[in-house]
């Protein structure tokens, strides 16, 4: 997936070139229409790639999952089930699911990188909104609105996964540290 968005990424900025070149020898609308296209979708994609490798740097897939906010609101529950959220997340796309493997990691670092992962969505949806400026230049403010609220909506769709998936992990991980804490104090008290 990685090697797959950044192809997607390269191409499209270099049909955004192309055809903007082209449009600057033609006075044809379709060339505008494709070079904007072309564009917003390269500022999609590419703003994800850099939001992703920002918060890599930063971060490390490290975080304190206790921290208030990746802690579950208590209308969430609600909402998740309304929304069937367990019978569809596992047909969404996992960008890399080397990070998210119990095979690879422990249960307390895929927590961690999910909240990492969280907080990419979250930038990412709220960057989704950024190219409503260029509608300043180029007009066809709806167009831009859509394309950003469908984005946006896109990124929304990974933070409820990833919040479904860590209150799962936490309650699990809460578990096992206590059924250890118990086997301690019952090898100390034996």
């Amino acid at each position: 997936m990685p090697e797959m968005m950044k192809f997607t990424t390269f191409f499209c900025l270099i049909a955004m070139i192309f055809i903007t070149i082209l449009s600057h020898c033609s006075d044809s609308e379709i060339y505008i229409a494709l070079a904007v296209t072309f564009g917003t979708t390269t500022y999609h994609l590419g703003m994800r790639l850099l939001v992703g490798l920002f918060y890599n740097i930063g971060m490390r897939n490290r975080a304190n999952y206790t921290k208030g906010w990746y802690q579950l609101h208590s209308w969430e529950n609600r909402l998740y089930q309304f929304l069937r959220v367990k019978k569809w997340k596992t047909k969404m796309p996992t960008y890399n699911p080397d990070i998210f493997s119990n095979r690879k990691h422990t249960w307390d670092e895929i927590a961690q990188a999910m909240c990492q992962s969280e907080l990419v969505h979250e930038t990412n949806i709220v960057l989704s909104f950024v190219p409503l400026i260029a509608s300043v230049s180029f007009g066809s403010f709806e167009v831009f609105l859509i394309t950003s609220i469908c984005s946006a909506a896109f990124d929304l769709i990974f933070v409820i996964i990833q919040r479904y998936n860590r209150s799962r992990i936490v309650k699990m991980i809460s578990k096992t540290e206590q059924t250890q804490k118990r086997k301690a104090e019952s090898k100390g008290d034996g």
